[in-house]
């Protein structure tokens, strides 16, 4: 396995009239130059106290969430689902500006349970769903990177993101599209369902940035009872989000 290597300048003020520096490893250890005060005494060794048993990690990880959010403002099918968002986050706050339609996380659940494909933004997406989780063998698939994908964007004049999209039509049908990265990608998603493409099963919305993500997951929320979905009003989304999503809907809980 390959070493990671951090290093640390060390900069005094007569190697900087001098023009020079000197590099040195970061360890465990505290290094001391030859000659430098305190030179012969042994070296600290950091050492923490924080919690290591993974259970007992995301025990109080969700007790401290259902501390802080008031997770009973939710349905409770969208409880597990909100308390997984937060987790992910690292962030309760954010639950403040979670909004669904009525029974989107049943529709979910249905499509899942039925083998219906993952439609993906992102690599980073995909690589965050748990695929132990999908138990009925669910296809996930991620068209950013198909070959085609780039002639798309500079025919059309778009971002890849949204050229992606094109080439889900023929698997929207009851598919379930976890969108975590690109709000192209979503405002395309709402264009072509418009232009009559077939309708997914649910629509999680979580993608992030500074310039469209509050407006397009706000033309989501618009769009009505016809596709049903999950999204974060505002900035505020991500990948991790977006398969947290995922994963909630996939699990038990």
């Amino acid at each position: 396995m390959a070493r990671s290597e951090s290093f640390l300048l060390l900069d005094s003020p007569a190697r900087r009239r001098s023009g020079m520096a000197v590099l040195s490893r970061a360890t465990g250890n505290q290094q001391r130059r030859p000659g430098s005060e305190g030179e012969g005494q042994r070296h600290g060794v950091h050492s923490y106290t924080y919690l290591r048993d993974p259970a007992e990690i995301a025990r109080r990880s969700f007790a401290l969430i259902r501390a802080e959010a008031d997770l009973g403002r939710f349905p409770r099918p969208l409880r597990s689902l909100a308390l997984r968002l937060a987790h992910a986050a690292g962030d309760s706050t954010i639950l403040d500006d979670l909004a669904w339609s009525r029974g989107a996380v049943a529709a979910g659940r249905r499509a899942l349970a039925a083998g219906a494909p993952i439609l993906v933004d992102s690599a980073m997406v995909a690589a965050g769903l748990i695929r132990e989780r999908l138990v009925a063998g669910n296809a996930i698939l991620c068209t950013l990177h198909d070959p085609r994908t780039t002639g798309l964007a500079a025919a059309f004049g778009t971002t890849r993101s949204a050229a992606a999209v094109e080439l889900w039509r023929a698997y929207l049908a009851g598919a379930v599209v976890a969108i975590g990265n690109a709000p192209t990608a979503l405002f395309r998603l709402l264009e072509i369902i418009a232009e009559g493409a077939a309708k997914p099963a649910l629509v999680l919305g979580f993608p992030v940035g500074v310039v469209g993500a509050g407006e397009a997951k706000a033309a989501l929320a618009l769009v009505g009872p016809g596709i049903p979905f999950v999204t974060l009003h505002g900035r505020r989304g991500g990948s991790a989000l977006a398969a947290a999503a995922v994963n909630a809907l996939a699990s038990n809980e």
